[in-house]
This record gives C-alpha cells, structure tokens and sequence, in this order.
C-alpha cells in the first residue's frame, strides 16, 4: 500500500513547466542522455517557455534509450529529484542538458552527488535513489507508454495528438501550439 501511495506521489511530481492546469498540453518524450533532446531544451527555455509558458502545460516524461548507458539512471534520479519539488526537477533536467558533454558513465554518481550538494538536497539519498524499483517503475511507465504512441526517436513532442520527431523547428512547433490554443 505504501508503495502505491508513494508511486502515486512520484508521478504527480512529474516535471510539468508552463500552465500546469491548461487544456493544451504539450507532451514531451525525452532522454537525459540525447544530444537532440538538449538542443530541444534550449528551444524550450529561449522561446517556447518565454512565449507560452502562461498558455501551455509541458509535460515531460522519460524515454530513455538503450543506446544511452547513463540515459536511464539519470531518469531515475530526475523523479527523485521531482519528489523534491517541481523547480528542483526541472532545474535537475536542465542541469544534466546543459553538462551532457561532461558527464560519463564513470562520473555519472559523482555528477548527481554534486546536483544534490548544489541544490540543497541530501547527496546520499539522491544517489540511493538509484536502485529505488518504485522510481525505476516510473520511468519504465513513461517509456512503455512511449512506445504504445509509436515513439522511437527523442525528443518526440506531441501536440494536439500530433508527433514531432527528433529534429524540428521553432516555427513547426510554435504553430502547431497555437492551433491547438485556438
């Protein structure tokens, strides 16, 4: 029963930035690990979050992929990080975008030790987290879930319905959600 309640908490804690409450939700399928997904981030935090954000809910979810070798952990750790607090999760994600380049399988713990030094959390439980099955549950959610959309490629972002795979433009983006605010 404990674990339940706790999944059920965990999953409410998954990264949603913008308008939480709003109709028009933008779905995003993403791996901590992919170079495309991090260029995607930019894209979110220079234009689409500055022109949207009081409109639209970004909802993020995890699919991490096997080609990836730190892509899953690292989703592990975001949902303990969300379990701490929106802005943590978000903060944790963009952490981990920007710094693709520096973090390797080999100083992948010692990188999350560090977020969680840095962002006022225990280090210990962050890295604990690791090999919690409720979180690692939550991540295999997203991922199945993704593949029963058809996702294969990330970032894949769905608008009204509609999929944008991989590599796509602002502009692309941008009209397909004011369509679907419309």
């Amino acid at each position: 029963m404990l674990t339940a309640i706790l999944l059920a908490a965990a999953a409410a804690t998954l990264p949603v930035e913008g308008n939480a409450s709003s109709s028009v939700k933008v779905i995003v399928y993403e791996d901590l690990q992919c170079p495309d997904c991090a260029d995607f981030r930019r894209m979110m935090d220079q234009k689409l979050l500055p022109r949207f954000a009081s409109k639209v809910a970004f909802v993020h979810k995890d699919f991490p992929l096997m080609k990836h070798a730190w892509a899953r952990p690292a989703a592990i750790a975001g949902r303990h990080f969300a379990s701490l607090g929106p802005e943590v999760a978000v903060r944790y994600r963009q952490h981990v975008m920007a710094n693709i380049r520096q973090i390797t399988v080999d100083n992948f713990r010692d990188k999350i030790a560090a977020f969680a030094r840095a962002s006022k959390a225990d280090p210990d439980a962050a890295l604990r987290s690791l090999d919690d099955p409720a979180l690692a549950a939550l991540v295999e959610r997203d991922y199945q879930e993704g593949i029963a959309r058809g996702v294969a490629r990330t970032p894949t972002v769905f608008v009204s319905g509609r999929p944008f795979i991989e590599r796509f433009t602002f502009e692309e983006l941008a009209a397909a959600i004011e369509q679907a605010l419309k």
